[in-house]
């Protein structure tokens, strides 16, 4: 069984997550901010610190063998271009640093699908994290979504005969593969996996093997 920690883990896929890896009897750590305590998954355990800054949690990271980077700005847009990098990017390279001084072997990213013609901004960040991810020498599984479903999150659907008419164009298909919709609970399944399955070097995960929860 893995030893998990993560960040985010009350957010809209960290709690989900955090309660899936127990349920497969992982022991989840969840970086929260203080007095949130109590919005993370039943048996999760609770370390309070800022994910902005490595110094303020890295000594509870181990014995954590996997690390989860989960923290990002909520509900992107255009407007949120420069709390990509301060919270996005710098909320990323805290978590490598803090996972290389912790000796974690394995490290769970989710990036954004990309190439994309708009969210530049939201993009170059997540692949300066991507970046970062590979200088530091971690084990990393890094997953693409273009946008996840859930609660809250569904006018994407009004989009579907869009997808359909580009995926069934041969100039398009492509991309609308690539930046297709995933929901929630694939997104969960697939990290869920990466944990019982970790990687050697650096594993990308796109929309489509995100879909059917495949490597």
């Amino acid at each position: 069984m893995a030893f998990v920690f993560m960040t985010g883990a009350t957010g809209f896929m960290g709690r989900q997550l955090s309660a899936e890896l127990l349920r497969r009897r992982h022991t989840v750590r969840g970086l929260v901010r203080r007095g949130s305590e109590g919005r993370l998954a039943a048996g999760c355990e609770g370390v309070a610190g800022d994910p902005l800054d490595a110094a303020s949690y890295q000594g509870q990271v181990a014995p954590a063998d996997t690390f989860v980077q989960l923290v990002g700005v909520s509900h992107p847009s255009p407007a949120k271009a420069a709390q990509f990098r301060s919270i996005d990017l710098a909320s990323a390279k805290a978590g490598i640093s803090a996972a290389v001084t912790a000796g974690v072997r394995h490290f769970i990213y989710v990036s954004v699908a990309h190439p994309a013609p708009i969210m530049k901004e939201y993009v170059a960040a997540r692949s300066e994290a991507e970046e970062t991810i590979r200088a530091s020498g971690l084990n990393a599984t890094i997953l693409r979504p273009w946008y996840v479903l859930g609660p809250g999150r569904r006018w994407p659907l009004m989009l579907l005969p869009v997808y359909w008419l580009l995926g069934a164009l041969p100039g398009t298909r492509d991309s609308a593969r690539r930046l297709g919709l995933v929901t929630l609970s694939q997104m969960v399944a697939t990290m869920a996996r990466a944990v019982d399955e970790p990687s050697t070097g650096v594993r990308i995960v796109e929309v489509p093997d995100i879909r059917l929860n495949r490597f």
